[in-house]
C-alpha cells in the first residue's frame, strides 16, 4: 500500500466490522513487524465481533496467523526479513508470579493481539520478538496459522498428565479444535477415540482423516454410545470442545471412574448439572480439569507450539485438511458473517492479505 497505509478488518463496534485502510504499525526497540500471510478466524473472535465487542474500540482482530518478517526493530539479532514465523498472541507482563515461572497464560496483566490490541486481520501485525517462533522449511504459511489452535488442543491433553497408550478418549465436539484433539490423541497413542456432533459434514471430515468412531449425537444418547464402546465402564478422558450445555452434560456423564474431564470449549451458556450427575462425578472420583490457551517458552523448549511445528513437519499431524475456506481480507466481512448465521458449512476459514 502507498502513503503507508494498510488493508485491515477493523472493529469499530459490536457488529459494526468494516474494511478500511489504517497506518502501518511502527517497529519499536525489541519488536518486529510481520506482512501476515494467513490469518485463521477462531470460534471465539465470532462472538467477539458480533455479541461481546472487544477491550476497546476501533480494534483489528485475529490472533491465530502465519507470515513472514517485514522488518526487525533494533536490538532484534535472532530474526531476518524472510522469515517465515508465526507469533504467540499473548503479550505478558514480565512482572507477576505466573511470569517469573515462566506460565504466561496466567499472567496477571497480559495483553492480546486480536482483542486487547491489534491482531492479524490485516496486512501488517507488531509483535515482540519473544512472542516469535521460525516456520520450519516445510510447513506452509497455511498450516503455519493454524499453530495455535493446534497448541490449544495439545495442552488440553496434557493437562491430563498421564500417557494415553490403551487408554479411550471421547471428544464433544468436532470443529477444528475438536479435529486436532482427535489427532494428538492419535499421535499419543490412544486405543480409542470417538467423536461426537450434531453436524454431519464435521463428522464427514472426522472419517476423512481417519477416524471410525464418529456419531450424530442427534441420532442417539452419546454417553450410551461411550458404554458401548467401553463394555459399559465410559472413557478414561473425555474433552469438552463445543462450550454448549448439552455437550458439557455428555462429557461428564461418559467418564470412567478415575477418570478425567477436560473442560476446552468456551462455554456459550450456564450448565446447569443434575443432582444424579454430581452424584456419580463424585462417586467416580472424576478430575475435571479446566485448561486454558497453551504453553511457550521464550528460552525455546519444548513447549506446545514448537511441539505443533514439529509434528507438522513431520507428517504426523495434518491441518490441511480442516481449511475450508481461504478468503481476502477484501471478502473477511462477507465471510464472518456467513460464519455467524452458519448458512454454509466451514471449519478452519483462513484470511489472507489482498
Amino acid at each position: 500500500m502507498h502513503n503507508n497505509l494498510m488493508q485491515a478488518l477493523v472493529l469499530y463496534d459490536v457488529g459494526d466490522l468494516r474494511l478500511a485502510q489504517i497506518p502501518i504499525p511502527n517497529v519499536s526497540e525489541g519488536q518486529v513487524r510481520i506482512r501476515i500471510g494467513f490469518c485463521g478466524v477462531c470460534g471465539s473472535d465470532i462472538p467477539r465481533v458480533f455479541s461481546k465487542g472487544t477491550y476497546s474500540f476501533p480494534t483489528v482482530c485475529g490472533h491465530e496467523f502465519a507470515g513472514t518478517i517485514d522488518k526487525c526493530g533494533s536490538g532484534v539479532e535472532d530474526f531476518t526479513e524472510g522469515d517465515k514465523v508465526v507469533v504467540f498472541p499473548l503479550i505478558w507482563c514480565g512482572k507477576c508470579d505466573a511470569c517469573e515461572r515462566g506460565k504466561y497464560v496466567q499472567c496477571s496483566d497480559y495483553d492480546y493481539l486480536g482483542s486487547r490490541s491489534d491482531g492479524a486481520f490485516a496486512e501488517y501485525v507488531v509483535a515482540p520478538k519473544e512472542n516469535i517462533i521460525r516456520v520450519p522449511d516445510d510447513v506452509s504459511l497455511e498450516e503455519a496459522a493454524q499453530t495455535e489452535p493446534a497448541a490449544v488442543a495439545l495442552h488440553a491433553l496434557r493437562r491430563v498428565q498421564d500417557t494415553f497408550v490403551n487408554k479411550t478418549v471421547a471428544i464433544f465436539g468436532a470443529g477444528p479444535i475438536g479435529l486436532m484433539v482427535a489427532q494428538w490423541a492419535r499421535i499419543m497413542g490412544t486405543a480409542q477415540i470417538s467423536l461426537f456432533d450434531i453436524v454431519t459434514e464435521k463428522l464427514e471430515l472426522a472419517k476423512r482423516l481417519g477416524f471410525t468412531s464418529v456419531f450424530n449425537s442427534r441420532l442417539g444418547d452419546p454417553v450410551d454410545a461411550v458404554n458401548a464402546q467401553t463394555e459399559g465402564k465410559g472413557a478414561h478422558v473425555c474433552i469438552e470442545a463445543a462450550g454448549v450445555p448439552q455437550t458439557f452434560l455428555h462429557a461428564l456423564g461418559s467418564v470412567r471412574r478415575g477418570g478425567r474431564a477436560v473442560l476446552l470449549g468456551n462455554p456459550i451458556a450456564d450448565v446447569p448439572l443434575p443432582a444424579s450427575l454430581i452424584s456419580q462425578l463424585m462417586r467416580r472420583e472424576v478430575r475435571v480439569l479446566g485448561t486454558w490457551n497453551s504453553d511457550f517458552s521464550v528460552s525455546g523448549n519444548d513447549d506446545d507450539w514448537r511441539t505443533v511445528l514439529q509434528t507438522v513437519a513431520s507428517g504426523k499431524l495434518d491441518l490441511s485438511p480442516l481449511i475450508t475456506h481461504k478468503v481476502p481480507l477484501t471478502d473477511g466481512t462477507k465471510m464472518l458473517h456467513m460464519m455467524k448465521e452458519k448458512s454454509e458449512f466451514y471449519a478452519k476459514v483462513l484470511i489472507h492479505p489482498t
